[in-house]
């Protein structure tokens, strides 16, 4: 089952499981895909706590007794998902270990209605890191305007980062270049830059989701024929910046101070639109020195019918660009949709944390105890 997954992890792309719950840690189900499908990091979001802890398995007892410590409801959140990402790194240290750093790595976001404030986004990443507590978290920052300073500076401290919501490739080679200014002042800090880790996570199907709806609106021939091909070649054109900015002049002085690329990381990577193959955004993005976090199912997907067929990013680059430029000549604003699924992915985000911050509130109330 798991030899496409091989082949993947073989090409020097890491498989990363874009879930977590309790449930998933007590059950032994996450130290079995390490075990058995190359799982060799995890991902989360908010989303995908408001959908672990909204089930209810196996959060009783912690809320119990959080309720009768009286704690606020933004403490009670903070407590339950750092507990499931400290045992998840501590599932995943061997890995961690084995790669030197560089997987076995779990993720977890800043509060996502911080997104547009730097200072409050690097106090937040201090502060989870601490309560984490662990070597192999990566602290997620989203890539907005106000996001990229916070970048640099949580870099600056020795905090390894997971930047998140990447959409356009404008705004990605500005988070290589956080990256870099973070190391650099890390470096004049007196810090082991071998250290400090980091990915950038670069959404794919987002893409061909609010292109492709576009496309449908135009309607004419050319424009269905244009269709299921945006994500990757914007996916694709993010890699060429990646080879570029990591072997710049700037780059090599890094390097020499033993500093780590920032990997890209394939996001978004379950597919949407059932008219396109469900294991497209993992076959057709194949590229040493990557990350691909999958929802299950994509895992599943992968490991039964993936077809890994070597790397297949390097020189398709001509092809993305004229494929991106197809869209334009077609009507379709590139740096309009970039900009729409920017703004949606933190408003979703934030709607999750609501909704969560909503569910457990309720819960802390119903497991108070009486008063007397």
């Amino acid at each position: 089952m798991t030899d496409a997954l091989k082949r993947l992890s073989d090409e020097g792309v890491a498989i990363w499981l874009d879930d977590l719950s309790r449930k998933r840690i007590t059950s032994g189900n996450l130290a079995e895909l390490i075990d058995q499908s190359h799982v060799v990091g995890v991902t989360t979001n908010p989303s995908i706590f408001q959908k672990a802890i909204s089930s209810g398995d196996g959060y009783e007892q912690q809320l119990t007794d959080l309720a009768a410590r009286k704690v606020t409801v933004e403490e009670a959140l903070r407590m339950i998902t750092t507990a499931d990402v400290r045992d998840a790194a501590d599932i995943l240290r061997p890995v961690f270990d084995a790669t030197d750093g560089q997987d076995g790595r779990v993720s977890i976001e800043v509060d996502p209605r911080l997104a547009h404030n730097t200072t409050a986004t690097v106090a937040e990443a201090k502060q989870l890191a601490w309560l984490v507590d662990r070597p192999n978290t990566l602290i997620k920052i989203p890539a907005t305007k106000a996001g990229l300073p916070a970048i640099t500076e949580t870099i600056g401290r020795g905090i390894s980062v997971n930047v998140t919501l990447i959409f356009s490739l404008e705004r990605y080679r500005a988070v290589m270049d956080a990256y870099l200014a973070g190391l650099e002042k890390a470096k004049a800090a007196g810090l082991d830059l071998s250290k400090i880790h980091s990915v950038a996570s670069f959404f794919v199907s987002r893409v061909d989701t609010e292109i492709d709806k576009r496309l449908d609106a135009i309607g004419s021939d050319e424009a269905k024929a244009a269709k299921g091909k945006s994500a990757l070649a914007n996916a694709r054109l993010a890699y060429e910046a990646y080879e570029e900015v990591f072997s710049s002049d700037r780059w090599a002085a890094l390097d020499k101070a033993q500093a780590n690329k920032q990997r890209p990381l394939w996001a978004s990577t379950g597919v949407k639109d059932p008219s396109l193959k469900d294991t497209l955004y993992v076959d057709e993005l194949v590229a040493p020195n990557t990350v691909n976090t999958m929802p299950e199912a994509t895992l599943e997907a992968v490991a039964d019918h993936g077809e890994i067929t070597g790397n297949t990013v390097a020189g398709g680059y001509d092809r993305a660009r004229a494929d991106l430029d197809a869209i334009k000549k077609l009507g379709v604003s590139y740096d309009e949709v970039v900009q729409v699924l920017e703004d949606e992915g933190v408003e979703k985000f934030e709607a999750s944390w609501n909704d969560l911050l909503k569910s457990t509130e309720a819960e802390l109330s119903r497991l108070a105890p009486s008063e007397g």
